[in-house]
């Protein structure tokens, strides 16, 4: 019975352990981001005396931020490895500065000062649960800066520090929309040089789709070669995840992912990104900024080399990829770009967008469980409609896989039941000989074919399976604001009144009542104290989760029930 006391000692631990996590995840909370953009007010003013204050359609702002058009020779192209740390390019002051791109899942804010992407909110999502506002992915105002900027640097780049000034494009509206019977919209800015090279940035967008495709149409009409370099950058201070929650100590991931053919995932928070800058080239791969449920991805041409790159402006991580030099003759006209990405972290739809790009969708280190979990939920769901609905069929699915297993485990705390009264005895005669008793205990245990640790072998079973699911439920955009019934509103996160957490903590006292108590005093100690510990435990976890946890206990207090009564009808037949 040590073992059993071991296993049970440690279970307390680590339920403490994750509770101490989840104080320190409510109270010890980052500096505000407040602080950090005025930071990068600050570098900016220094840097580039023509920043200016961002005001998006819509919004005020009285605070200045780093210039979007201050962006693009921060990188080293292919052909000269000499990178220039602080760009001197201004952004000038231009009347209708914004234009604004709606589709059917997206709204975007595109500045016309070098063409780049401030802001993306997703139309199908909530800023937060009953929100009348859409929740914004990129965005560039007083509590975030995070923006995605492409441009053409090198020798006759619009965009290269030398020019002076970042390029202002042209357009033929200040809004564009996807209307009903389109399934496509492109979007051109158009920008001539004072040679004569007349360059399109041509952004088009697809019904349902959250890829976008971004391309400069070069058309030379000059009468010397022109020549640069196209670059894709993903701009983010180190402000927090506003789509993540206190989660029992867990984190969703918040950086930078790299892939490659070589390395397909690798990751890189803040830290690793002031310790180390990237510099490699890669053929066929992505890189993109994850935070939870969303992320913006820069997919380069298929077999094209870049140049991946990170370096700071200031406050703010750079993070993006050079081409090799594009070179177009006198008269030619050439196209280049690459794919963007700037929505949910779905998985058949990263799939179709860029190899391993699914893999940002982190179910953590049993992915292996909890991958066909998520499949298996999902389907449940196309056919009911409700996640907390499909959680319950789940979670009756896993019970039934594991159904012998459990009953063999409740045959055996049956059995112990049923010789509770020798083992009183045992316990009166050889109390004080500890070593006999063990000795005259582990021989009724093996007359009655009783296994001592068979009580912790359904906790032991469940325990992959709930923590997979939690990823699961963590993880799953689809989850996010999912309404199951009543006053469940949001399975992805705590029971508002914790009726769940205590329904299972009643749950658990009875199944507890339904074991046979343990000889030793301490341990029965801790068994009566288990359902009061989880039910404080279980305050913060998803009601999705808890709701798993609570349909598991009923369906084993059912069996376990049935079974205990069949044991003792057994030996009550055995001893007449």
């Amino acid at each position: 019975m040590d073992i059993q006391r071991i296993v049970l000692f440690a279970g307390l631990a680590i339920v403490s352990y994750l509770m101490v996590l989840a104080w320190n995840d409510d109270y010890h909370q980052p500096v505000p981001t407040e602080q950090v953009v005025e930071s990068a007010r600050v570098q900016s003013d220094n840097s580039s005396a023509g920043s200016d204050a961002m005001v998006l359609p819509g919004e005020t702002s009285n605070k200045s931020v780093p210039a979007k058009g201050s962006a693009n020779e921060e990188f080293a192209t292919p052909d000269n490895r000499q990178s220039i740390s602080s760009p001197t390019t201004t952004s000038p002051n231009v009347n209708n500065q914004y234009i604004t791109v709606r589709t059917d899942v997206l709204d975007l804010v595109i500045d016309r000062v070098s063409g780049n992407l401030v802001k993306t909110s997703l139309l199908d999502y909530d800023k937060s649960l009953n929100s009348d506002r859409s929740l914004s992915v990129l965005n560039n105002t007083q509590e975030r800066f995070y923006v995605m900027e492409s441009g053409l640097i090198g020798q006759n780049g619009p965009d290269s520090a030398k020019n002076g000034e970042a390029p202002v494009y042209e357009t033929d509206a200040t809004s564009y929309e996807l209307t009903d019977g389109e399934n496509e919209l492109t979007v051109n800015l158009v920008y001539t040089t004072d040679t004569g090279v007349r360059i399109t940035k041509q952004y088009q967008f697809q019904r349902d789709d959250y890829e976008i495709s971004v391309r400069y149409l070069i058309d030379n009409q000059s009468n010397e070669s022109w020549q640069a370099n196209f670059t894709g950058k993903i701009v983010r201070d180190e402000a927090p995840d506003p789509t993540s929650g206190p989660s029992m100590g867990i984190k969703a991931f918040l950086g930078l992912v790299t892939s490659s053919p070589e390395d397909p995932y690798q990751k890189f928070d803040f830290g690793d990104l002031e310790d180390e800058k990237i510099n490699k080239t890669v053929t066929n791969g992505w890189m993109a900024f994850l935070q939870h449920y969303f992320l913006a991805a820069w997919v380069p041409e298929r077999d094209q080399p870049a140049q991946f790159q990170t370096t700071r402006r200031g406050p703010l991580h750079v993070m993006g990829f050079v081409y090799p030099t594009t070179t177009v003759a006198p008269g030619d006209t050439t196209e280049v770009g690459a794919r963007a990405y700037v929505g949910p972290k779905i998985i058949d739809r990263l799939e179709t967008v860029a190899p391993n790009l699914d893999r940002t969708v982190d179910f953590g280190w049993l992915f292996f469980i909890s991958l066909p979990l998520f499949i298996v939920l999902d389907w449940f769901h196309s056919i009911v409609g409700n996640w907390g609905v499909s959680i319950i069929l789940l979670t009756v699915l896993v019970k039934g896989l594991f159904f012998k297993l459990s009953a063999t485990s409740y045959r055996s705390m049956g059995r112990m039941r049923a010789v509770a009264p020798q083992l009183t005895r045992l316990k009166e005669l050889y109390g004080d000989d500890r070593q006999r008793m063990s000795q005259e205990m582990m021989a009724l245990y093996k007359k009655e074919k009783i296994n001592p640790l068979g009580g912790c072998l359904p906790i032991l079973v469940q325990m992959p399976v709930f923590i997979s699911l939690y990823w699961v439920l963590f993880e799953s955009v689809q989850l996010r604001h999912a309404p199951f019934m009543l006053w469940i509103h949001d399975l992805s996160v705590m029971d508002p009144y914790f009726i769940l957490p205590i329904l299972m903590g009643a749950s658990m006292m009875l199944q507890m009542s339904l074991n046979p108590t343990p000889p030793d005093p301490m341990q029965a100690k801790i068994m009566k104290l288990m359902p009061v510990v989880f039910t404080i435990f279980f305050l913060w976890f998803p009601a999705g989760l808890v709701l798993y946890w609570l349909v598991n206990n009923i369906l084993s207090i059912s069996q376990q029930w049935y079974i205990t009564r069949k044991i003792e009808a057994e030996m009550a037949d055995r001893k007449h």
